[in-house]
């Protein structure tokens, strides 16, 4: 499979034309067979691709004393309790926090606080924080999920997620869409058969259907 997946990502780069700015690589997905309106079959997976995403990844961490040092090495921003309740009482500053954000990350003993104070803003948009537990390595932590994305169909038979930009090669390229798949194969009900096609584009680019 990784072969054939290879080549479609490389008729991909080829035939897309040339720009004058980076683009992202993306995977489209359709489903079937599938009732989507129960979210027992949608798709919301968190997966690390094996070249990364070849975009940058903003991490926003909440944290505390070691921890938010620590953090501050690596993550894009961190926020402390009372900046947590000040953002509670800006529901615009909220929002706009969570839309510009790809990943937030917590300490575990602040997720009630996080919940009462933003669950309405990043809840539906599927952007609750990732739990650090005390024996978690913050720094570890936020390096993986900068080369995370985020896998989610909501009620869509069709969605998309970033695969890579396209100064990456052809062969990284092919190994994240096939950590992607494989995920998916194990994930859904059917597998396979639940996948009706997938296909591979830049930004501007053409779509080349993926073997899948």
């Amino acid at each position: 499979m990784a072969d054939s997946i290879e080549d479609a990502v490389s008729r991909a780069l080829d035939e897309a034309p040339e720009r004058n700015f980076r683009e992202t690589v993306d995977l489209a997905i359709n489903l079937r067979d599938l009732d989507l309106d129960d979210p027992n079959n949608r798709v919301d997976e968190s997966i690390v691709l094996p070249s990364g995403t070849g975009q940058d990844t903003r991490i926003v961490v909440f944290a505390e004393g070691e921890t938010a040092l620590r953090a501050e090495e690596v993550a894009d921003e961190v926020l402390d309790g009372e900046d947590l309740e000040d953002l509670g009482d800006d529901d615009d500053a909220a929002k706009d926090l969570a839309d510009e954000t790809d990943f937030f990350i917590a300490e575990a003993d602040m997720m009630q606080d996080i919940g009462r104070y933003l669950g309405t803003v990043l809840g539906p948009r599927g952007k609750m924080p990732t739990p650090l537990q005390p024996d978690d390595d913050v720094v570890e932590t936020v390096n993986r999920m900068k080369n995370t994305v985020q896998v989610r169909s909501r009620d869509r038979r069709t969605f998309h997620t970033r695969v890579g930009a396209d100064d990456m090669t052809a062969d990284e390229i092919s190994d994240n869409i096939d950590v992607i798949l494989r995920r998916l194969f194990t994930d859904l009900e059917k597998g396979p058969q639940n996948i009706d096609a997938v296909y591979v584009k830049t930004t501007m680019g053409p779509a080349v259907e993926v073997p899948a």
